[in-house]
C-alpha cells in the first residue's frame, strides 16, 4: 500500500482490482467528511447567529466567507497536485480545513469567526480537485460514473450534520465544527498509509504549461468555458439551498423537526441523484441525460416553492437528487476535457468557478430575504439560474457528439 502511481491521460497505470477499491473507498470517506464540513455552518447557523448577534446579511458572510477560501484553495490545490502529486496535495488540504475547522470553534467573535470559515474553504476547495482526479485516474471505464460515487459522500456527510442536529447534537453550536476539524486529521495517518501517491507523469515531448494555456489551449476554449458556466450557475443554486432551506421554510412557520428533516432528505436524495448521474452518464445519450436531470431540478424548485408541508419531504429528495446530480455531472465530466498534466489544474479551476456561485448564492439570497422577498420568490428566483446551468452543460455533451 501506499506505492507510487503514474497517472497517464489514459487512465491508471498498474494500478491492482484491491488497490482501486481501497482508493475510491478512502477517496468516498474523504468526500464525505468534506460534505460534513460544508454543511456545518448551516446546521448551526440557528443557534450560531444568535450567539454572535449576526443579522441575515452577517450570516451570509459567514457562509461565503468558507466559499471564498474555496475558490483560491481549489485553484492552488490543483496546481500541487500536477507539480507534487495528488496525495501529497489532498493530505495537504486535508489536514488544514481539520485544523481550522477546529478553531472554528474557538472563534470569540465576528471577525475571527469569518477568518477561520475563510481559511477551512482553503483546505476544503484544495480537497476536492484531488478527490475528483483520483475518482478518475484510478479506473480505465466508467470515469464518469467513479466521479459521481466519489461526490455522492458529500451529500451522505451533509445528512449526517443535518441527523446530528436533530438530534439535539449541535445545542452548543461549537460541536459540529469540533467534529468536523476531527475526522479530516483522524483520517491523514491512514491515507499516508493506504493511498498512492498518484504522480503524474507527462509526456517526454509536451512542455509545461502556464495557466492560461493548459485552461484555453486550442479546441479547449469553448469546453472550458462551458464547464465554469455550467458549474457556476449549479453551485449557486446547490448552496443557496444548503444555507438557506432551513432558513426559508422556517420563515413559513414550519416546525423545526420538519425542517430538519427536510434537510436530511435532501442529502440524502443528493446521494441517490449524484449515483443515478453517473449511471445515466455511462449508458445513455449526455445529451438526453443532461435535459432529464435539469428539466427534474427546474421542476423540483418551483414544487419547493409551492409544497404544502405533507408533500415537502417527497419534493426536497428530489430537489437534491436533482441539484446534486447536475452538478456530479459537471465533475465526472471535468477530467476527460484535461490531459493529466494539467488535470488538477483544470478540475481546480472548474471546482473554483463553481465556487464563485457558491459565494453568490448565499449572498443573493441573504439580499432577497433583508429586501422583504419570500421564501417562495427566492425558490422560483433561482429557476432560471439552473436552466442556464443546463443549457451550459448542453453545449460541453453536444460538442463532443458534432
Amino acid at each position: 500500500m501506499g506505492e507510487t502511481l503514474l497517472a497517464g491521460a489514459a487512465g491508471p497505470v498498474g494500478m491492482p482490482a484491491g488497490v482501486q477499491r481501497l482508493t475510491m473507498g478512502l477517496c468516498f470517506l474523504a468526500a464525505a467528511i468534506e460534505g460534513f464540513d460544508l454543511q456545518s455552518a448551516g446546521v448551526a447557523a440557528p443557534r450560531l447567529a444568535p450567539a454572535f448577534q449576526l443579522d441575515p446579511t452577517q450570516m451570509s458572510l459567514v457562509f461565503s466567507a468558507a466559499i471564498a477560501g474555496l475558490i483560491v484553495g481549489a485553484l492552488v490545490g490543483g496546481r500541487v497536485s500536477d507539480l507534487k502529486g495528488r496525495k501529497v496535495a489532498l493530505m495537504l488540504s486535508l489536514g488544514v480545513f481539520g485544523l481550522f475547522s477546529c478553531l472554528t470553534a474557538l472563534a470569540w467573535d465576528y471577525p475571527s469567526l469569518l477568518a477561520a470559515r475563510f481559511l477551512t474553504g482553503l483546505g476544503l476547495g484544495g480537497a476536492f480537485p484531488n478527490l475528483i482526479a483520483i475518482a478518475s485516474e484510478s479506473t480505465e471505464r466508467g470515469k464518469a460514473g467513479a466521479v459521481a460515487i466519489i461526490y455522492a459522500g458529500m451529500p451522505l456527510g451533509g445528512a449526517l450534520a443535518a441527523v446530528m442536529a436533530l438530534r439535539g447534537g449541535h445545542g452548543d453550536w461549537q460541536t459540529v465544527f469540533w467534529m468536523g476539524g476531527i475526522a479530516p486529521l483522524a483520517l491523514l495517518p491512514i491515507l499516508a498509509v493506504a493511498l498512492p501517491a498518484f504522480r503524474v507523469a507527462p509526456a517526454a515531448d509536451t512542455p509545461r504549461r502556464g495557466i492560461v494555456q493548459a485552461l484555453f489551449a486550442p479546441g479547449r476554449r469553448v469546453d472550458t468555458g462551458a464547464l465554469w458556466l455550467g458549474s457556476f450557475f449549479a453551485l449557486l443554486v446547490l448552496y443557496l439551498l444548503l444555507n438557506w432551506l432551513p432558513v426559508l421554510l422556517l420563515s413559513r412557520g414550519l416546525p423545526r423537526t420538519l425542517v430538519l428533516g427536510v434537510q436530511i432528505v435532501f442529502n440524502m436524495g443528493g446521494a441517490c441523484g449524484s449515483g443515478i448521474a453517473g449511471q445515466l452518464m455511462d449508458r445513455v445519450d449526455r445529451r438526453l441525460a443532461v435535459i432529464i436531470i435539469f428539466l427534474a431540478l427546474a421542476l423540483a424548485l418551483a414544487g419547493l416553492a409551492g409544497a404544502e408541508a405533507n408533500f415537502l419531504m417527497a419534493v426536497a429528495a428530489v430537489a437534491g437528487a436533482a441539484v446534486l446530480a447536475a452538478q456530479a455531472m459537471i465533475y465526472g465530466l471535468a477530467p476527460s476535457y484535461y490531459p493529466a498534466e494539467v488535470r488538477g489544474l483544470g478540475v481546480g479551476a472548474v471546482v473554483a468557478a463553481g465556487r464563485l456561485g457558491s459565494v453568490a448564492g448565499p449572498l443573493l439570497a441573504g439580499q432577497l430575504i433583508a429586501s422583504g422577498s419570500s421564501s417562495a420568490d427566492v425558490l422560483m428566483g433561482i429557476i432560471p439560474v439552473a436552466v442556464l446551468s443546463g443549457i451550459a452543460t448542453f453545449v460541453l455533451v453536444a460538442r463532443r457528439h458534432a
